[in-house]
């Protein structure tokens, strides 16, 4: 950590965000990414890519005391004297999706597909850490690259942690790209950004029969289908209608032969919420209606209800001072919230954090998150890399 003189000589001056022209390597970069994504935790081509990026550039990728598997650690130490120590983190893994953009440099890699953008991630943090790099004689402290693996399967965050990368940091921030924001358009603040997330499953236990026959067992099917329209009723006569909330039940199953009444059935889905007191409510009525609801058919239920993330809230004060510097190199948005869950927000369990949305699109109903057709444009990279960059810089200067 700083001294106290050092502190107080380098809080004197004003902060003066820079403005970082784009690289046109990271454009090609991006394309790459874009071209070769793979799964979470299977991200072992991407990995060696970024750790040659980072060693191609002069900055030094970390062997941890725990090694992850997928996923590279560098860092950068500041030359302009001692400091505190801050996180960049991006997310690297793609999605089990096809890929039907028709994109010159579309996915090669049947059936994976960077369908939530983590592309743009990886070249933005890439881009900062460059120019970070280049620049060292201008920060005090050192700043730690996270290139995280896992994010779609809600255990990255986790294991990152677990292998202690937030251990000796001091605040952390993050980006997500959002095609309902324009290329150039920056969203950063205090206000809850990302929903929390709870993953359920429900497993019935009857007592199967011929289909002839019903009497003689306890089929599920029909419990079943009782359960997911009473279970559509929770947020609308427990939750404020003030309170964002959604239930969906995603995922059904129960019998693979016409003529025979299964012994076993169910579902899965999830809950997002912007309010933990609400989650707890949903969860207790949930619980009652299945638990209800099987009794009164003859049979039993087992329920799982994971907790993956609590809302992603960034810290108030280092958000506002970092949202205060957008302006400087983009054009600075309210936020808008999204029901979509990030286990960034398992970082801020540890320490302070700050977490921007960065436009990729804007186009009038272009395709969201997550779909085959999902297209990000490369304008969303450089303001990527000017809130990496001066995010870095502003925290270092304001924890010093």
């Amino acid at each position: 950590m700083t001294t106290a003189s050092t502190a107080s000589s380098s809080s004197s001056a004003p902060f003066t965000p820079v403005r970082i022209p784009l690289d046109p390597q990271l454009v090609e970069i991006r394309h790459y990414l874009h071209a070769h994504p793979e799964r979470s935790f299977r991200e072992f081509e991407t990995s060696k890519y970024l750790a040659g990026q980072l060693r191609d550039h002069g900055i030094t990728v970390l062997d941890l005391p725990k090694p992850l598997e997928t996923g590279v650690i560098g860092l950068i130490e500041g030359t302009a004297g001692p400091g505190p120590r801050v996180g960049l983190r991006a997310d690297i893994d793609g999605l089990p999706v096809h890929e039907e953009t028709g994109l010159p440099y579309a996915s090669v890699n049947e059936g994976v597909m960077h369908a939530c953008g983590h592309d743009f991630h990886m070249a933005g943090l890439l881009g900062a850490a460059f120019w970070l790099a280049e620049h060292r004689d201008r920060f005090a402290g050192s700043v730690k690259i996270v290139f995280q693996p896992a994010e779609e399967l809600g255990e990255g965050a986790h294991r990152c942690i677990e292998a202690g990368v937030a251990d000796d940091v001091d605040a952390m921030a993050g980006t997500h790209n959002n095609p309902n924001y324009k290329p150039g358009e920056v969203a950063v603040g205090v206000e809850p950004m990302m929903a929390g997330c709870v993953k359920f499953r429900v497993s019935l236990h009857a007592t199967g029969t011929h289909a002839g026959y019903p009497h003689k067992g306890t089929g599920p099917i029909e419990a079943l289908a009782s359960m997911i329209l009473a279970l559509q009723t929770i947020v609308s006569r427990n939750v404020s209608p003030f309170h964002a909330v959604v239930v969906s039940i995603t995922e059904v199953h129960g019998g693979d032969v016409w003529n025979v009444v299964p012994a076993e059935a169910g579902f899965q889905g999830t809950v997002r919420f912007f309010d933990q007191a609400d989650e707890r409510i949903v969860a207790s009525r949930f619980r009652e209606q299945v638990e209800d609801t099987a009794r009164a058919y003859g049979i039993t239920a087992d329920i799982v209800w994971d907790v993956n993330q609590r809302p992603l809230v960034g810290d108030p004060k280092l958000s506002e001072t970092v949202a205060d510097d957008v302006p400087a190199y983009a054009k600075l948005r309210p936020i808008r919230p999204s029901m979509a869950g990030e286990d960034f927000e398992e970082f801020s369990r540890h320490v302070p954090v700050v977490f921007a949305f960065i436009g990729s699109n804007g186009e009038l109903g272009c395709p969201d998150w997550h779909s085959p057709n999902f297209i990000g444009l490369d304008g969303a990279i450089e303001p990527a890399v000017n809130f990496y960059a001066n995010a870095a810089l502003r925290l270092l200067r304001e924890l010093a």
